[in-house]
Order: C-alpha cells, then structure tokens, then sequence
C-alpha cells in the first residue's frame, strides 16, 4: 500500500509542472510599433436624470416636517400620474434646519424650521424631459437641478468606438509600415486607457419642446483611447 501511494504521489508531481507551463511568447524578431489611437460615436440621450424637492417653512420642527410631508406625497403623486415608475424615484436628502433672521443690533432672531425633501427622478423617454419639469414644477418644486443627460445602452456604443479604435490603430500602422518599407507582420499587444464615459456634445441640437419648458437635448460622445502594439518587419 505505501509503494502504491509513493507511486501516485509521483505521478502527481509529474503531472504538476507540465500543466503550470507557460504559453511560449513567440520573440520579437522585426520592429515594434507603439499606436495610440481613439474611437468616437454619438448618440442623443435617452435617459434623463433630475434632482427635484420641496422645502417648507413652519414654527416648529414638527410642523415643517409633516408640511414638507404632504407635499412631497403630493409630488410623487404627479409624478406617478405622468408615467414615472416608482423604482425610477429615490431620495437624495432630507434635511431639517432652524432659521434665523439677522438683526441691525446683530442678535440673530429665530423665525422657524425650514424642511426640505430631494428626489432623484430618472425618466427614459427624453422627449418628455420638458413635460416632466413643468410637472414638478405644478405639482409644488421650488428646487429643481438638471436635467442631466445619459445614454442607456452606452456600453455598445463604447463597443461601436473600440472597434473604430482598432481601426484606426491599424492604418495608423500600415501607414507606417508604407513609410519605412516594411509591413505589419501581427499585433502583439492591445490596451485599453483613459475614461470611456460619455461626454456632452454640442453638434446636433434637438429641441424637446413643452408647455412651458424647451429642453435641448443634443448629443453624447462616447470615445475609447487605446495603445497598440504591432511587429514590423
């Protein structure tokens, strides 16, 4: 039994280094070439975000608070009744403060609480951007930051600049290769650098038209920045 297991214990360590080899980098024998090329598509915005809330003011903490309540309940109401789903509504903050008015003989005078309340709405039909606002606004908003604009399927479009990238890293290096006499013989690296976020562009302007509020939207440039390596020989 303890010849067997010796033998075993053999094998296995036999068998260990043969699958921890690694894969055999074939040497650079030509020229290697270093590419920074860039990718860019656009897009109009399909998803709006705006930063939305109430503040009331009362005598005491308690009064605000339930006053912003009935308020706030009031704005989730409307909002609810112009097509917004619950889950696209999140608070932001809620805070409560005393007020104090300043005096010429510089002793502050108490005046009351002033409560506030901050949604997070997130809508994904953008045409709507400007009938939304409006709906705050008559349903009690008296703070409203935004809109902010985003892409929903940004991440294809990011694949949609890779690919656009890698081209024209590639003519880049036949370009060249053409130059020096050479050709490209492979790629031997690809890396992906800088932020792939979207950014706002002012090359297309399409207007979102509402009762009361005109929103541009534009467009989003989604770019990708990468560093490729090729073989000349």
């Amino acid at each position: 039994m303890l010849a067997r297991t010796m033998i075993a214990l053999a094998s296995l360590a036999l068998a260990v280094p043969a699958l921890a080899q690694p894969t055999e980098v074939r040497p650079i024998s030509g020229t290697r070439l270093d590419v920074v090329a860039s990718g860019e598509v656009t897009r109009v915005p399909d998803t709006v975000l705006i930063d939305a809330g109430i503040s009331s003011r009362a005598p005491t903490a308690t009064a605000a608070i339930r006053a912003n309540g009935a308020s706030m309940d009031r704005l989730r109401a409307a909002l609810q009744a112009a097509g917004i789903q619950a889950r696209d509504v999140q608070t932001s903050s809620i805070n409560l403060n005393a007020e104090y008015r300043h005096t010429p003989n510089g002793t502050p005078q108490f005046i009351g609480y002033t409560a506030s309340h901050r949604l997070s709405v997130r809508f994904r039909d953008a045409a709507n951007a400007g009938r939304i606002l409006d709906t705050l606004v008559t349903a009690g908003a008296n703070e409203i930051n935004g809109p902010s604009f985003q892409v929903a399927d940004a991440e294809a479009a990011l694949d949609e600049a890779r690919t656009r990238a890698l081209a024209a890293a590639r003519a880049r290096a036949e370009l060249y290769a053409r130059s020096l006499d050479m050709r490209v013989r492979r790629v031997l690296a690809v890396s992906e650098t800088g932020s792939a976020r979207p950014m706002p562009m002012l090359r297309r302007e399409s207007s979102v038209a509402a009762s009361g509020t005109n929103i541009v939207l534009g467009e989003e440039a989604l770019a990708v920045s990468l560093v490729v390596s090729f073989e000349l020989e």
